[in-house]
């Protein structure tokens, strides 16, 4: 693959590393460091004229330097000609801020978009955005590749009955994530529905579905303080449910979240490594982790050949 250069930043160095491995490549050399009074520098360490550039950065850990970083690099690469610039963020920051859900609140989602179009992003592949619409926040092509294929393939090998399982959604607003699931499983799914009284507080559920003598697979996009799938596990195994299994694309864990899933009657808490996962793994021997950089190295390679990036949309590369 010529005129490629694959930069990581600093917040998911070992996904990078996964991701260039796969593609047969180096990682290009960057030092990202900060000076004394926290400002960051990038100093970008090979020739990127004309080159197709990839940056591959999370938000994660510390989202607010992350993504600063990001910016940066990308900037560093447009104002050092590079072709293309493309920046590879598995886990979207301040995805959650996508609307207006009270008066006078940022649509924080949309303010990052704007500034990765600024620094210089010509292109953008994510992964299981919050909301599909901050696609929309951009006006520069936005690729939102889905974690699916590789949670179908997971669910195949690992669970042994899950012809006899119901697939569950911990919210309404991830019915079509858990549909989508269960139509390509041939199994029946619920939806946990919850009123909130305010943010990372879930006030009381209902279940509505059928969960009696079979085993619960929760599924959501996003596990952060993790409240909501405790909850919800402990509903589900209320209702008879068998075994309950969590599967998160983005396991952020923050907060007192590990302590709960620790407490909490789970046979196993499932994430990808959109976000660095060894440490919490430490702490929780039910958090597992499925491997989604060959899907990214994928989207980079068919991004870069110019060909169509939909195949990853329903497989998994081999």
């Amino acid at each position: 693959m010529p005129n490629i250069k694959i930069f990581s930043g600093s917040s998911h160095q070992d996904l990078s590393q996964k991701i260039t491995e796969r593609l047969g490549l180096e990682l290009s050399k960057v030092v990202t460091k900060k000076f004394s009074n926290q400002e960051t520098c990038v100093e970008i360490g090979e020739s990127v004229r004309g080159e197709d550039v990839y940056i591959v950065q999370s938000g994660c850990g510390e989202i607010n330097d992350s993504l600063m970083e990001l910016l940066i690099m990308i900037n560093a690469c447009k104002i050092a000609s590079a072709s293309r610039v493309t920046a590879v963020i598995p886990c979207f920051p301040y995805a959650r801020q996508d609307k207006k859900d009270k008066s006078r609140a940022p649509i924080s989602a949309k303010l990052v978009a704007n500034m990765l179009s600024i620094a210089g992003a010509d292109h953008i592949i994510t992964m299981d955005l919050h909301a599909s619409q901050i696609q929309g926040f951009f006006d520069i092509p936005v690729d939102n590749l889905y974690a699916e294929p590789a949670v179908l393939k997971w669910i195949r090998e690992n669970i042994s009955e899950w012809r006899n399982c119901t697939i569950v959604s911990p919210d309404a607003g991830g019915a079509k994530r858990v549909t989508s699931i269960a139509d390509h499983l041939n199994v029946d799914f619920a939806l946990i529905h919850k009123e909130r009284k305010k943010a990372n507080e879930v006030d009381r559920m209902v279940l509505v579905g059928d969960v009696k003598d079979r085993v619960a697979i929760l599924v959501d996009d996003m596990g952060d303080t993790c409240g909501t799938i405790c909850h919800a596990a402990d509903k589900l195994l209320s209702a008879g449910a068998t075994r309950v299994y969590a599967i998160l694309t983005h396991g952020i864990f923050s907060g007192p979240a590990i302590a709960r899933i620790n407490g909490a009657c789970f046979e196993a808490v499932v994430v990808t490594n959109t976000i660095p996962q060894e440490d919490k793994m430490k702490e929780c021997t039910k958090i597992q982790v499925i491997d989604i950089s060959m899907i990214l190295a994928e989207a980079i390679r068919r991004t870069h050949n110019g060909e169509s990036v939909s195949y990853l949309f329903s497989n998994v590369p081999l």
